[in-house]
Formats: C-alpha cells, sequence, structure tokens
C-alpha cells in the first residue's frame, strides 16, 4: 500500500469553531487560529474509521480569512446548580473553512485485525462516506461548532491567504500518542510551532514532533474483541451491493 493510494482530499466548514487552547480550559475558552493535527484526526475520522487504520494528516489550506468572535456562554455547572449564575467568554473562530489532505496507515498494533486490511474497499467507503456528509456528526474542535464536508481537489478555489507569504503561529498542540496506536503505555502530548505558507500548513508526522510530553501510564488496556465489529467485506457489501469490487 502506497500513500498515493490510500490518500483523501475534502473541504470541512462551519459557521464556528472552537479548537481550545488548553491553557484556557476551565475557564474561559479561546481558540487556536488553526485546528490542531488531533482535531483534524477526528474530523476525517468522523467520515469513516475502523480501529484497524490510523488517519495521517498531510496539508491543510486555509480558505477563509482568520477571524475571531467572543460570546457570552453560561457552562454547565459541575455541581448542576441551578442557582448560579455563572458567565464566562468564549473566543471562537468565524466562518472557518478548510481544505485537509490526510492518507491511512495501518493499525500495527492490532494484529488480530490483519484479515481487514483492505485499502482500495477502505478507501471506497471513505469516498462514499464523504460524499453522504459522513458517518458520524463534523465538529469544529467542539460539539457546538457544527460542521460539513464534501469531497474538493486540494489546492482548487481560491484561499484567502493564496500568495500571502509565511506566516507563524507559535507553539501549540500538535496532537496525542495513545497506546493503542504507539504500542508504548505512555499517554502523551505532542507540541510543535506550525508555519503557514501562502495558506497552506504542511504537518509533521507524530514520530518528527520533538517536543513530547507524558501525561500518564495506561496499563492493562484492553483491545476490543473483533467479534464486535462489523469486517470491510461486511460492510462494504452493505454498502454497494452487487456493484464491482
Amino acid at each position: 500500500m502506497t500513500k498515493d493510494t490510500n490518500t483523501v482530499e475534502f473541504e470541512v466548514w462551519g459557521n464556528f469553531g472552537l479548537f481550545t487552547d488548553p491553557l484556557t480550559r476551565g475557564g474561559e475558552r479561546m481558540s487556536y487560529q488553526l485546528p490542531t493535527y488531533q482535531a483534524l484526526v477526528g474530523i476525517t475520522s468522523s467520515i469513516y474509521w475502523k480501529p484497524t487504520l490510523i488517519w495521517r494528516i498531510d496539508d491543510l489550506r486555509v480558505m477563509n480569512t482568520i477571524k475571531v468572535e467572543s460570546k457570552a456562554i453560561r457552562p454547565l455547572d459541575k455541581n448542576f446548580a441551578l442557582d448560579k449564575n455563572t458567565l464566562a467568554y468564549y473566543t471562537y473562530l468565524v466562518q472557518p473553512r478548510y481544505q485537509v489532505r490526510a492518507h491511512f496507515v495501518w493499525n500495527m498494533q492490532r494484529p488480530d485485525l490483519e484479515q481487514d486490511r483492505n485499502a482500495k474497499k477502505h478507501m471506497a467507503i471513505f469516498q462514499r462516506a464523504l460524499k453522504a456528509g459522513g458517518r458520524e456528526d463534523v465538529f469544529l474542535g467542539t460539539r457546538e461548532c457544527q460542521g460539513y464536508v464534501k469531497p474538493i481537489s486540494f489546492g482548487t478555489g481560491e484561499g484567502a491567504y493564496d500568495n500571502q507569504g509565511k506566516q507563524l503561529f507559535g507553539t501549540m498542540v500538535h496532537g496525542y500518542n495513545y497506546p493503542d496506536e504507539t504500542g508504548d503505555p505512555t499517554f502523551a502530548v505532542r507540541l510543535w510551532t506550525p508555519t503557514m505558507q501562502d495558506g497552506i500548513v504542511h504537518f509533521l508526522a507524530p514520530d518528527q514532533c520533538k517536543i513530547v510530553q507524558p501525561i500518564r501510564k495506561i496499563k492493562n488496556y484492553h483491545w476490543q474483541h473483533p467479534n464486535t465489529m462489523q469486517s470491510v467485506d461486511i460492510l462494504y457489501d452493505a454498502m454497494f451491493g452487487g456493484e464491482s469490487k
């Protein structure tokens, strides 16, 4: 399986986005100016995902001008108290729209799913799911920010930052190292310093990130039993019926 045979491209957009800076969690949240690698993995997984594969984000193209808007929000009280008039200001991205290029690799930590590694069928299912708007709801960072997806060819159309040169965004979260994907029992967070060149951000691969902060060890991780998961062959047949394979 080569990267060219399992590469996907799509556009995602919405009215608002909130890719939370962890420093503002628990209080008045503020969005990063760009979606994180992990947020884009979540969006791609909402279109189609199985534990057989791992999504890798390659490139992001920012189509709309980066704008923010603050809203007064009444957060859910942790004690579910109805008599508290708490209020916070969340800063959202306004009208975010992106083009995304990604590909998948096999999850080598799941040898029990080796028989499920059929790249052509996974790709066919993804493309059909993408045309339908995804197999699950798409969110731009958080649940109140509904997103929408559609197929596109990466690089087409006019972007707000075409021919605008290089822009820096400082240190931000890249994503997380999950034991079921890395084989390492340590759950960790990755940081990086993205650069946008003419509206395009090229993401580092997870193993290329130099700043990795361990969070905790995860012991006795139990895999999902394969009998509880629908195989790609059965899912493909259910979606495509008698169509040519």
